[in-house]
């Protein structure tokens, strides 16, 4: 039986917000008067540990450098055992702010940058200046030693800024950008979303040319799977967690007021930490239930690539109201690809000692190291991941 664990959890702190983004799924702006304390958090967050020590927290708003207790609640959870990281539009990430979090035990911050043109992305944030100071914050990160990646959130209007917005990040020290394709909820159901056309054509985009000296990661976009399985059936990509949607699996998201729901971009509520704990909630909820075991409809629930794809539950629930319903961004026809979906083999054992070494990895990139040494480890026909086998993925890699 397959266990499913949270590897990562979203928590928004707050609504408070310094911008007024066009697509914001939560609608921040101000601090509401519901929202958890900070013992109510430092409770959540003992819980969380309790089902999975080892989980990747991404503390987000609203924007979390506006939460009074940021350092404590980031200090609490690095001494649980657990990766924090920092969701933020960076405009008041100073170079002060970013060692007193790294001190506290922050590893890394996400930081969004929508767009290679300073007026759009100003004009996409609702402040002007917030370009300029995203990237301030970027410098900030970067000098106080943590891992930096960039966000960007892809729509009609930057769809040909992709390669620009990767350049400028490179250049700036990120290891990853991570492009979200958008999710009309919240705030954003006023926007005009990509076509699907215009999602195909940026997936394969990412899948055929992956851009040099960084990591690109499409997000909320599980049809870059079933683009990979056509274009690049013997793609590593495929044996890792790129484009795959993770809501109520692997992942979930906790709101400023403690509901626990898949992800931030489906308001379903499984139900509140103040209710029950993080533990019950995640190993009885019948939402995250029927998404670990999905009974798919419509296209998707025909579709041959179900299995490695089955489709953005978000954007079916923000379409239809049915987080089960068929993908509206996808552009594929079941059954019209002569080509069969390529067979993904069970995951690969992993000895205690090659799990503790891999954690060394920045876990921006670990995923993608992982299932290059998983490959690795197929080629030579071997069915667990040994240290031996590390040192070997180490000098084919060339990875320090």
């Amino acid at each position: 039986m397959t266990e499913f664990l949270p590897y990562v959890v979203s928590w928004n702190l707050t609504r408070k917000c310094n911008l007024r983004c066009k697509h914001c799924y939560i609608d921040a702006s101000a601090a509401g008067p519901r929202e958890l304390s900070t013992d109510e958090v430092c409770r959540g967050l003992v819980e969380i540990a309790d089902v999975h020590r080892e989980t990747i927290l991404i503390l987000t708003g609203g924007e979390p450098l506006l939460h009074a207790d940021l350092d404590l609640i980031v200090s609490r959870a690095a001494a649980l055992g657990m990766m924090v990281v920092l969701g933020t539009n960076g405009t008041t990430l100073t170079s002060e702010r970013a060692a007193r979090l790294a001190d506290r035990g922050l590893s890394g911050v996400g930081i969004s940058v929508d767009s290679s043109a300073a007026p759009r992305h100003d004009e996409f944030r609702g402040v002007p200046g917030a370009w300029s100071a995203a990237w301030r914050g970027v410098e900030a990160a970067r000098r106080a030693g943590l891992e930096v990646q960039i966000q960007m959130t892809l729509t009609p209007a930057t769809l040909g800024e992709l390669s620009e917005v990767a350049r400028m990040a490179r250049e700036a020290g990120a290891r990853v950008l991570t492009v979200f394709f958008l999710v009309c909820t919240g705030r954003g159901q006023s926007l005009v979303d990509l076509t699907p056309e215009q999602y195909e054509s940026a997936l394969r985009s990412l899948a055929r040319a992956p851009l040099d000296g960084i990591m690109v990661r499409p997000r909320c976009a599980p049809t870059f799977r079933r683009v990979l399985a056509q274009d690049s059936p013997d793609s590593e990509l495929l044996h890792s967690d790129a484009g795959r949607c993770m809501a109520g699996k692997n992942y979930c998201r906790i709101t400023p007021e403690g509901d626990v729901t898949p992800c931030p971009y489906m308001p379903v509520t499984a139900e509140s930490l103040r209710e029950r704990s993080f533990g019950e909630i995640w190993r009885s909820s019948p939402i995250l239930a029927a998404l670990r075991q999905p009974a798919l409809k419509g296209r998707c629930s025909i579709c041959e690539y179900r299995e490695i794809c089955g489709g953005c539950r978000a954007r079916a629930f923000a379409s239809g109201g049915d987080m089960l319903g068929e993908d509206p961004g996808c552009a594929y026809v079941p059954g019209t690809d002569r080509r069969a979906a390529p067979f993904i083999p069970a995951p690969l054992s992993w000895t205690p000692e090659a799990e503790e070494r891999i954690k060394n990895v920045p876990f921006f990139v670990r995923s993608a190291v992982r299932s290059a040494i998983e490959s690795l480890a197929r080629r030579r026909r071997l069915a667990c991941v040994t240290p031996e086998l590390l040192d070997e993925a180490r000098r084919t890699m060339k990875r320090p």
